[in-house]
């Protein structure tokens, strides 16, 4: 009887704690399994490095992808550029290439109808060149003021944690400079197909120095080979159920199976007395360059032959910003390239800390002397035994100053970015030409788009938006009119 109730409390026992291998198989405790789980130093270890593991996610772009190649210079730039990488037919430049999505989160779809981002590093060497652009040719606003609210509205709603499209119209609606960016964005042109088969445009109007030091200025362009392809507003809705990651999919695969994505690098050419002539405007974002006044020139292939290794390492880390910039490219002189310059830094300190350039990455093909220390890692050999202020007698880097050629009389006696006095941002001309260049169908479809949206918004936030539309052209604000069942009086 004895033997038999030791039996019976075996199984018990049995049952409560040893589950066998039919539920998931031996479990091994580095202690007693009656002691604190905390005490369990293999758990606590792997736990408190999952919560670890990622990195904030970016404010803006955070969903995106990349991958890495070579830019090949075909035509030789020495008469408008002095930067290696653009000198020397043949020439080719390692590059990074990240593209991504712009307001929506790290998890969202990549079907989405929203700004992309198509952001190059040249590895050159004389340092990293980042031109970091979209797949349009303008830019929302060139007031950087406007960028938090921008970001603000077209994000989701700090109450419901939900987007809105009220607040995003309302935005629009109050900042008109912005209009051109959206009748683009929500014509046929506004949804690439996958990034392979997207443009970019890094939107600023550069300025060049020359080895004689004579400036010149270019917008640039990279068009894909493959052709620009969009999808239809129906097929990126079934695309964003079915495959939210389908353009980083494409990318991937495509490089995978050896099919290399290329690219046709193109830029616009402009000289002083053409930046006198036509004044400001030619550095406003907000605004493309006609390319009947400045053509395009074709100088060289961007190609993309190599996945990453390891996409949080080499992807996720990849900190871009335009202000790096190398030697003959001095940047753009206008306040949105200057504020850019500093919030992707910030941005970048904030993400990946202080150090993020000596991420491999991120670092340039040769060591750049810095009298800057220590900080979060990765601080590499922390500049050895370099003094660390400068002036100083010890033998600490220098600042770079340009050799000029023994045949050349410099043009400026001082180097730097020209003097610009920028007005508020002017493109109605740009978008009534758009329009009227769309055919009816086009017409149609930039309508049936924003009508989609508008339908979900106040009475009030349509009224704005057709009004504002309807400055545009009058023929737009009465298809707006009709799709709500309605007639452009009831809006006036």
């Amino acid at each position: 009887m004895f033997a038999l109730l030791l039996l019976v409390a075996a199984a018990a026992a049995a049952t409560e704690y040893d589950l066998g291998p039919e539920f998931g198989g031996d479990l091994c405790y580095a202690q007693p399994f009656e002691e604190p789980i905390t005490n369990n130093a293999e758990f606590v270890n792997d736990i408190t490095a999952l919560v670890r593991e990622k990195i904030p996610e970016r404010v803006v772009h955070a969903k995106g992808t990349g991958a890495f190649g070579y830019f090949e210079l075909t035509h030789d730039m020495s008469r408008y550029c002095r930067a290696d990488f653009l000198r020397g037919v043949g020439k080719r430049t390692p590059v990074a290439v990240r593209f991504s999505t712009g307001a929506a989160e790290r998890g969202s779809s990549d079907s989405i109808r929203d700004t992309r981002g198509f952001a190059v590093k040249f590895y050159t060497k004389e340092g990293n060149c980042d031109m970091v652009g979209f797949h349009t040719e303008m830019y929302f606003y060139s007031d950087p003021h406007r960028f938090t609210t921008v970001v603000h509205a077209v994000k989701k709603k700090p109450d419901s944690g939900m987007y809105d499209y009220d607040t995003y119209f309302d935005a629009i609606t109050e900042l008109p400079e912005t209009c051109n960016f959206f009748v683009n964005l929500y014509s046929s042109h506004g949804i690439p197909l996958n990034y392979r088969h997207m443009p970019g445009f890094p939107i600023h109007t550069y300025q060049l120095v020359n080895s004689c030091g004579e400036y010149y200025f270019s917008r640039f362009h990279y068009m894909p080979d493959l052709g620009v392809k969009t999808l239809k507003t129906m097929d990126a809705l079934t695309l964003s159920s079915t495959d939210p990651d389908y353009s980083v999919r494409d990318l991937y695969e495509a490089i995978q199976r050896g099919d290399y994505p290329s690219w046709t690098v193109y830029a616009q050419i402009l000289t002083m007395k053409d930046v006198k002539k036509h004044g400001a405007k030619v550095f406003d974002v907000t605004r493309s360059l006609s390319i009947d006044d400045f053509p395009l020139l074709k100088i060289g292939k961007l190609v993309l032959n190599k996945n990453a290794k390891h996409f949080d390492k080499e992807i996720d880390q990849l900190a871009m910003n335009p202000g790096n910039v190398v030697n003959g490219i001095l940047g753009a002189p206008d306040k949105l390239f200057e504020s850019r310059s500093f919030l992707y830094r910030d941005a970048q300190y904030h993400r990946l800390g202080k150090n993020h350039n000596k991420i491999p990455v991120n670092c340039p093909l040769h060591k750049i002397l810095t009298y800057n220390r220590d900080g979060m890692y990765p601080v590499g050999d922390n500049e050895g035994s370099a003094p660390n202020y400068y002036p100083n007698t010890f033998g600490g880097p220098q600042p770079f100053t340009p050799a000029w050629p023994s045949n050349c009389t410099r043009k400026y006696r001082k180097e730097g970015l020209i003097q610009i006095t920028e007005s508020p941002a002017y493109n109605s001309d740009q978008i009534v030409e758009f329009y009227n260049q769309l055919t009816d169908e086009g017409r149609q479809i930039l309508c049936d788009n924003l009508v989609m949206v508008l339908k979900t918004t106040s009475p009030r936030i349509q009224k704005k938006s057709v009004y504002l539309f309807g400055k545009v052209h009058e023929d737009l604000a009465r298809r707006l009119a009709k799709g709500f069942n309605s007639t452009v009086s009831n809006y006036e």
